[in-house]
């Protein structure tokens, strides 16, 4: 007939972990494993009932419970039941108990709250994400998002070819000039000089008419 013999367990350690060798130079790690369990009387009344185990891991894994687990350290231990017997050197008498050989460790968290959870003082203290947040919160998050937004400065206007109107109130600049654009296809001819202003008319005067008659009646 086929047995079973497989021990799974979740409690907190009773004592801190022994590592120690044996003499062929493998490591084994100790140490004592508390399980509670809750029950319900005849009368209705609930009671806790707490189990000691003692845990033996081995190799590497033994050296790993030695450095990362401590006192209250919530573990989860899968193993099997191994009976240990020894005679007592006081009394002779043969003695015997129970371990766990334990062949995989998890390590359950902090041993702040049961079972690696966290207590109701942590709960109560810790944010509560998504929720209501106090006010000034609010606006410092919203400051806090404007500021990681790109900014963008409006565009300007080309600059316009061509005359610039003068700004209001500012005197009109004189503008020199410009001598013409030579003509394309060769140098072009020097300008004629400019013809001399006529002279002004001198006013005419109506010539007298014959006066031969009247030269015969001046007397001498």
């Amino acid at each position: 007939m086929a047995s079973l013999n497989k021990v799974l367990l979740i409690g907190n350690l009773t004592r801190e972990p022994e590592l120690r060798y044996t003499s062929g130079g493998a490591a084994v790690c100790g140490f004592g494993l508390a399980i509670n369990r809750r029950y319900t009387t005849a009368s209705g009344e609930q009671r806790d009932e707490v189990c000691f185990v003692d845990i033996d891991t081995w190799g590497k894994q033994g050296e790993s419970c030695k450095t990362y687990l401590h006192k209250g350290s919530p573990a989860l231990i899968e193993g099997h039941l191994r009976l240990d017997s020894w005679q007592d050197r006081e009394t002779g008498k043969p003695r015997s108990r129970l371990t766990v050989t334990a062949e995989r460790v998890q390590f359950l968290g902090s041993p702040r709250g049961e079972f690696g959870g966290a207590s109701e003082q942590d709960a109560a203290q810790a944010p509560q994400a998504g929720g209501y947040q106090p006010q000034g919160g609010g606006q410092q998050q919203q400051q806090q998002q404007q500021q990681r937004q790109p900014q963008y400065a409006a565009p300007q206007a080309p600059p316009q070819q061509g005359y610039a109107q003068p700004a209001a109130g500012a005197p009109a600049a004189r503008q020199r000039p410009q001598p013409p654009a030579p003509a394309s296809g060769g140098s072009a001819a020097p300008a004629a000089p400019a013809a001399p202003a006529a002279p002004a008319q001198m006013p005419a005067f109506e010539q007298p008419a014959d006066t031969g008659d009247a030269l015969d009646d001046i007397p001498f």
